[in-house]
């Protein structure tokens, strides 16, 4: 456990300079252009390649180290960091470059989640996985609450290659963390075996192995489908609470209590973890989610604003750990690199198309049509100020979830994925498949 510990202690401190990266490129881009279109783009680059590719680097994190692997991952994001410094410092950027980048960016960090994810199940016992997860899912909100105000006060004095500066000094000492500690291998199941050989078998075998578990499957592509409603209007954070408070104080005080709500969800499975069945809290989270979406596309009073912001993302880290911790109990170990690849990948897909239609809909579709008369007749909820077209986006995402969420606990093969699909149990050596 010293080793999960220091994994994730060290790799939380690089998520903050992430995010302090996240935050202060995200003012500068709104600051210089006045649009959203900007910086969902940028997260559009960041992802794409784990779009277009990022199961094909579960086969490498299955062959490989997966510390090595996490050693690789973390050294080129941070290669990125020093390129945009260097970019700032000399008065050379240019937008392109810093979509460049962020797609680099993204080539490494396709091999990092799930190497970590696959590296937790060798690491931890199994009873303890679903606090484990949890602890992980905790640094992503923990980081929101300290990254913004970080962000503004090195934004303010040092400008946005300050923040990026910390951005590097913290990808450095996750690497220098993971020189010294050691993750086990996992111990060869039959279907690893069988699938050694090219690397299209290797990668075929991942495949195969979800659509033989055919409730699991379905979950990976509603969780897809989810990861497409939550990413694009989740991303319009930044402008549209910029211009429903008017300050950047007023948004990074709303930014932090968005990660407030996602901390208190990883808290409360670390508190109590073990929930049995894991698949009713996943999917109970999932529908409040879907209603605050709702009340938060159409609130207008700051308290209830801010109270649907939190709600939002309190089942989100719930859900995602007890996810994860499916995955880890169901799978073979020495496949997991593979299966979480292909879990992200679909996940990249929804994300990025959610990033690319989202500011597309909200700049050139929907904020134009808040300006014609017929608009305040038909949308009367909506209104035709504070940011029309992202609360329609809102609302139609809200809408979204419950229907898909309300679709997917109906199915039983679904909802008794736990008791229908046994649990894994990994066969002890090679030497006892020759046998």
């Amino acid at each position: 456990m010293r080793s999960f510990y220091t994994l994730v202690i060290t790799q939380t401190l690089s998520l903050i300079g992430s995010r302090m990266t996240s935050v202060g490129v995200g003012i500068y881009l709104f600051k210089t252009t006045g649009a959203a279109t900007p910086l969902l783009m940028l997260a559009f680059f960041n992802e794409l390649p784990g779009m277009l590719g990022g199961s094909l680097a579960g086969v490498w994190v299955d062959r490989w180290d997966r510390r090595k692997v996490m050693l690789f991952a973390d050294l080129g994001q941070a290669l990125g960091s020093a390129l945009l410094i260097g970019l700032f410092l000399t008065g050379r950027f240019q937008l392109w470059q810093l979509y460049l980048i962020a797609f680099i960016q993204g080539i490494f960090s396709i091999f990092q989640g799930p190497a970590e994810d696959a590296a937790i199940t060798m690491l931890v016992p199994e009873n303890q996985r679903e606090r484990a997860n949890a602890l992980r899912e905790m640094a992503f909100p923990f980081a929101g609450v300290i990254a913004p105000v970080l962000a503004g006060l090195v934004y303010a004095a040092a400008g946005i290659a300050g923040v990026l500066a910390i951005d590097l000094v913290s990808f450095l000492a996750a690497v220098i963390a993971l020189a010294f500690i050691t993750i086990p291998q996992p111990t060869a199941s039959m279907l690893g075996e069988a699938s050694r050989g090219s690397f299209q078998r290797e990668i075929a075998a991942g495949f195969s192995f979800l659509t033989a578990a055919s409730g699991l499957l379905i979950l990976v592509i509603y969780s897809t489908f989810t990861s497409f409603l939550l990413n694009g209007p989740i991303d319009l954070a930044i402008p549209y609470l910029m211009k429903f408070t008017g300050s950047e104080a007023g948004m990074g005080g709303y930014l932090g209590l968005m990660s407030l709500g996602a901390f208190s969800g990883a808290l409360l499975i670390t508190l109590r973890p073990n929930i049995r069945p894991r698949m009713g809290l996943l999917l109970g989270g999932m529908l409040l989610n879907g209603v605050m979406f709702l009340v938060f596309g159409a609130a207008r009073s700051p308290w209830v604003f801010g109270i649907a912001l939190f709600l939002l993302m309190l089942p989100l880290p719930v859900s995602n750990a007890l996810f994860i911790s499916i995955i880890q109990l169901k799978t073979p170990a020495d496949l997991q690199g593979r299966i979480f690849s292909i879990v992200e990948q679909l996940g990249y897909l929804g994300s990025t198309v959610s990033f690319f239609l989202t500011g597309y809909l909200v700049d050139h579709v929907l904020n134009p049509l808040a300006g014609v008369p017929a608009w305040i007749r038909q949308a009367p909820v909506i209104g035709s100020q504070f940011n029309p077209g992202m609360r329609v986006v809102m609302i139609v995402a809200g809408l979204l979830m419950l229907a898909a969420t309300t679709l997917v606990a109906a199915w039983p093969r679904v909802r008794e994925l736990e008791t229908r699909l046994p649990d894994y149990k990994a066969i002890p050596s090679v030497e006892l498949l020759k046998e």
